[in-house]
């Protein structure tokens, strides 16, 4: 009989052919999940426009997804720790896929936000899912820079997103970038078949078989036996998992992180929601405004990238610290009159440090917190982030209809990377988790039972 230590295995695991498959499925959910979430920035002044809309009720109409967001986050993260990775994140993309298709046939603004909202719902739900999946699954040399990468689609799809607007706006209207949104329903088969479910999740569902064909996948040295017993490390369960976040030691750096969140998402929601408009108020035309947008995600790829390699090598925390102060600077200098270049250089910058940044607080977070807990943990910051995010909007509204030099506007954006930076500062490490007892396979006696 042999018990085998997960967690060292899938730690010191070599990189190969399932960690691609992992990665590549997840990271285009959240391709489309940022397609679905930065479509709305892209439509906004043709809405405006078409609809009538003053700058506030547009904030509150962008609004509504992030709301979904919320209580997406809130509840399919601590469910996931129960019913399973890989179901939520199906129920998610069923939700956020679907109802951003529907989008396309809102007749009025009130159609509109209740299809956001409801697919928002999923676009909150799936990313701590996605995020706990990789996380679980990376090597431990490589898992921040994974999870980056990983997370890295939410800017391509935002990139998408602008892109897709620049051609296809002119020509079809606003409604042709939300059927586009149909794609990962006609996935859904294939991502069902070759997405696996979480190891540990199986583990304490008893189904050791699946988990042992998992694990010999990740390392083919390794030959399960049928008298194979696993152990995982755990935290201590004593109550609510929405609880646990506050026990051992991690009350402080659990509200930290939220603060993180909630200022670090108020700054990616209000740029990606009111920088066209913005810049296009600036005196830009419309294509270049929503290449603006397309610059800030690219610039993101390259700051989540990026960053994660350095959290690999470094110090995580250090690097989120000195990224949200960047951004703080970046973000304050895009409304003073700049060279075109400079401007460029400038908005790229603060896409790296503000949804690159978010990327690589969410990997923070994932290894943050034990596995038992993880995608609570994960659930309960983007939730409670999220708040952030439904200010971002409003709050872009109400300055652009108190019309404030353009610089005002950016300066009042900038203000929440410095409190995310201070915050990060108080962020304190955890101890490596104890060991749950080794779970047995089932025995030939018990399986004709």
């Amino acid at each position: 009989m042999s018990t085998i230590a997960v967690q060292p295995l899938l730690d010191n695991a070599r990189f190969g052919r399932f960690h691609w498959r992992v990665l590549f499925w997840c990271a285009l959910i959240i391709i489309f999940d940022g397609y679905d979430l930065v479509i709305y920035g892209v439509v906004l002044p043709v809405l405006m426009k078409e609809w009538g809309l003053t700058p506030l009720q547009a904030g509150s109409l962008g609004s509504y997804a992030l709301f979904g967001m919320m209580f997406g986050a809130l509840i399919f993260g601590p469910l996931s720790d129960r019913i399973g990775r890989k179901r939520s994140i199906m129920t998610c993309v069923i939700l956020f896929s679907g109802f951003t298709v529907l989008n396309g046939f809102a007749r009025n603004p009130l159609e509109f936000g209740i299809c956001r909202f409801i697919a928002g719902l999923g676009i909150g739900g799936v990313m701590p899912n996605v995020v706990a999946l990789m996380t679980e699954y990376s090597p431990k040399r490589l898992r921040s820079t994974l999870v980056a990468i990983m997370f890295s689609g939410y800017s391509v799809g935002g990139m998408l997103s602008a892109g897709l607007g620049i051609v296809l706006l002119p020509r079809f209207g606003w409604q042709i970038v939300f059927y586009i949104a149909i794609i990962p329903l006609l996935l859904l088969p294939l991502i069902l078949r070759f997405l696996p479910e979480s190891v540990g999740f199986l583990l304490r569902q008893g189904r050791t078989d699946t988990a042992a064909h998992i694990l010999h996948r990740i390392e083919p040295r390794y030959v399960p036996a049928l008298d194979d017993q696993f152990q995982m490390p755990i935290g201590k369960s004593q109550g609510t998992p929405v609880f646990e976040l506050f026990r051992d030691g991690r009350a402080v750096s659990t509200v930290m992180l939220w603060i993180a969140f909630f200022c670090c998402l108020l700054m990616v929601y209000a740029l990606n929601s009111w920088l066209p408009k913005l810049m296009n108020s600036a005196g830009y035309g419309l294509s270049s405004s929503l290449a603006f947008l397309l610059v800030l995600n690219v610039g993101a790829i390259f700051g989540a990238v990026g960053g994660g390699w350095l959290g690999d090598r470094m110090n995580l925390q250090r690097v989120l610290v000195t990224f949200f102060v960047i951004a703080a600077i970046s973000i304050s200098l895009l409304g003073f009159k700049s060279p075109t270049g400079v401007l460029y250089g400038l908005i790229a910058i603060a896409g790296a440090t503000t949804i690159g940044t978010q990327i690589l607080a969410y990997a923070c977070v994932a290894q943050f917190y034990p596995l038992t807990i993880r995608s609570t943990g994960l659930g309960w910051a983007s939730g409670i982030g999220r708040i952030g995010a439904i200010v971002g909007p409003l709050l872009g509204g109400a300055l652009v209809g108190m019309e404030l030099p353009l610089h005002y506007n950016f300066i009042v954006f900038a203000v929440p990377g410095a409190i995310a930076a201070l915050a990060m500062c108080f962020v304190f490490l955890q101890r490596e988790p104890r060991a749950m007892p080794p779970i047995a396979k089932p025995s030939l006696a018990d399986s004709r039972t």
